[in-house]
């Protein structure tokens, strides 16, 4: 892992770009150590440098976490393929179109998460060896699916918080039966994107026994900024209150 820039901000927060092979990220650290770490993904991979996933990062590590987030192949600063052009302009046309989009989000979502955890995984490896940085750690973030199958492959993962703004696939949803650590569920009442039911759906399927749905009334941006203060509340039972990684 290379840092590329360091710059500090308010309430003692460093934010640095790294660069783990061909990975870019983006790593939030307060001025307290240890930390536990909080892995930060935003909706179906749209890129670390999002206003709204920066927000919450820095809001988070202003609260005592270390915070990490990376661009998935294909998004943000990664070279798209002509397969990922593709992808995005079928997907483009289909909502111009009016038309369902499943079948298109489905073929670009899947292969995305798919390809996604392993760097994730590889990244958290290289996160714990820093200094100040300790487990366990939570995940955080927009982009449910990738975050359903973390929660399920990755042990290290002890609690998640998931947005049910983005497209979860076939495969994610099947898997949520499998996920058993401690889930907050944010779901906006009206999202035009995402159908009420199958996110009502998914959080039923959740096998957690300790899960929370917070839903608010408003469209797919409308989630109220108190839901961030209460995402920090649920982190630390989880993760502060819950025994440090040896």
């Amino acid at each position: 892992m290379r840092f590329t820039s360091e710059n500090r901000l308010h309430d003692g927060v460093v934010e640095r770009e790294f660069t783990l092979g061909e990975i870019p990220g983006t790593l939030w650290t307060p001025g307290s150590a240890p930390a536990p770490l909080v892995l930060m993904a935003h909706n179906n991979g749209l890129p670390k440098a999002d206003h709204r996933l920066v927000a919450r990062a820095r809001y988070t590590a202003a609260r005592g976490y270390a915070v990490a987030t990376i661009d998935a192949a294909g998004c943000g600063d990664r070279p798209r393929s002509a397969a990922d052009e593709r992808a995005r302009a079928d997907l483009r046309r289909a909502m111009q179109a009016g038309e369902p989009a499943d079948d298109v989000l489905e073929s670009f979502v899947g292969p995305l998460v798919e390809n996604a955890v392993p760097e994730w995984r590889t990244t958290l490896d290289a996160l714990l060896g820093l200094p100040g940085i300790d487990g366990p750690v939570g995940y955080s973030g927009g982009w449910a699916a990738l975050g359903i199958r973390l929660a399920v492959t990755e042990p290290r993962i002890a609690a998640a918080g998931f947005f049910a703004g983005g497209y979860v696939p076939r495969a994610q949803r099947e898997e949520a039966r499998l996920v058993t650590v401690p889930l907050l569920f944010l779901l906006q009442w009206d999202d035009e994107g995402n159908p009420r039911q199958r996110a009502l759906d998914l959080f039923d399927a959740f096998g957690s026994t300790e899960k929370t749905l917070h839903a608010n009334p408003g469209g797919h941006t409308g989630t109220p900024w108190f839901e961030l203060e209460d995402s920090c509340r649920f982190l630390d039972r989880h993760l502060k209150d819950a025994p440090r990684a040896r």
